[in-house]
């Protein structure tokens, strides 16, 4: 571990500061007056964690960093967002489907990443 990122809580001495650059660990304060984030990486940790980490078996550091990129990559090109009127980060909102025609006739196809622990469903062309 090169970094560790964390708030300006009192709970934390300074003692803890110089242990941590003693293992060769620079410590990284958030912002002053951002209270919110913490809770943005807070929120993408525990979606993480309960959506990937509960449900895998990591084997060893070069695996974790696999895993953890596929759900990023996941997370911001196609988990639907609630904050972001269902679209994904890195996505537009798509269109809505108004015929009626067109939605009883819906394609979806699934598809798996990390082996099925994560779906990814698509409408066929």
């Amino acid at each position: 571990m090169k970094f560790l990122i964390r708030d300006r809580d009192a709970k934390f001495p300074a003692l803890i500061g110089e242990i941590l650059t003693d293992a060769g660990i620079q410590t990284v304060l958030t912002g002053v007056r951002v209270p919110r984030m913490n809770s943005v990486m807070e929120r993408w940790v525990q979606s993480c964690r309960h959506e990937l980490l509960d449900r895998t078996l990591i084997w060893n550091e070069h695996h974790l960093r696999h895993v953890l990129r596929e759900y990023e990559k996941f997370s911001n090109s196609h988990r639907a967002h609630q904050g972001k009127c269902q679209a994904a980060l890195l996505r537009p909102v798509p269109a809505p489907i108004t015929d009626p025609d067109r939605i009883a006739h819906l394609n979806i196809r699934r598809h798996d990443r990390l082996g099925g622990v994560l779906h990814e469903y698509l409408y066929a062309a």
